[in-house]
This record gives structure tokens, C-alpha cells and sequence, in this order.
């Protein structure tokens, strides 16, 4: 059975940080690149952050580049998102993804949101 996980979101105030972890397990994890996405209010569902399967290549929305490194484990089938600076407008709800050549696969979701 195939399970993404989603931990670590939560309230911030403006300029703070937050990490998000995804567990992963029923699929060959390291076979799969790892993605987050977010959906804001009233807004599509927009990819934050990729992983290749291996962790050599990554690749950002502008939004977040610079501030929103992804990185992964594949010993522990894990990747994470570590948030920083964060502003009003990340807040959203969080997903972590895992896209392999036949399948893609969604967690449940982590809300994050950012108010003073």
C-alpha cells in the first residue's frame, strides 16, 4: 500500500521558518522523483520544489528560490522542505508528490500559514 505522509506545518509568524517532512513507503522510493506543491485559497494547486530520485538535481518556482531548499533521504524514504523567510503568501495547503514513469502519488496534504 503506497503512503505519503505529510508532517510539520503549522502557524508562523512572517519571516520565520517551518520544515515539512514526507514519509514515504509501499513504492521503490529512489525510483521516484519527490515533489511539494501547494494550493492556496481560491488558487490552482502549483509545484513548489522537485527532486530527482537520486537528490542531484532540484529545481524551484521563482516564489521560493533561495528559500525553500528540498532535499531527500533515500535510506529513510524521506524528503522535506525546509521553509525559511516565509511570507503571508505561503500560506497554503502543502503536498508532497512522487511522480515515477507510471505512477503519481499524492499525500494527504499539510496546512502551513503565515500571520502575525
Amino acid at each position: 500500500q503506497v503512503r505519503l505522509v505529510e508532517s510539520g506545518g503549522g502557524l508562523v509568524q512572517p519571516g520565520g521558518s517551518l520544515r515539512l517532512s514526507c514519509a514515504a513507503s509501499g513504492f521503490t522510493f529512489s525510483s521516484y522523483a519527490m515533489s511539494w506543491y501547494r494550493q492556496a485559497p481560491g488558487k490552482e494547486r502549483e509545484l513548489v520544489a522537485v527532486i530527482s530520485g537520486t537528490g542531484g538535481r532540484t529545481n524551484y518556482a521563482d516564489s521560493v528560490k533561495g528559500r525553500f531548499p528540498i532535499s531527500r533521504d533515500n535510506v529513510k524514504n524521506m524528503v522535506s522542505l525546509q521553509m525559511n523567510s516565509l511570507k503571508p503568501e505561503d500560506t497554503a495547503v502543502y503536498y508532497c508528490s512522487g511522480r515515477g514513469l507510471a505512477y503519481t502519488y499524492w499525500g494527504q496534504g499539510t496546512q502551513v500559514s503565515v500571520s502575525s
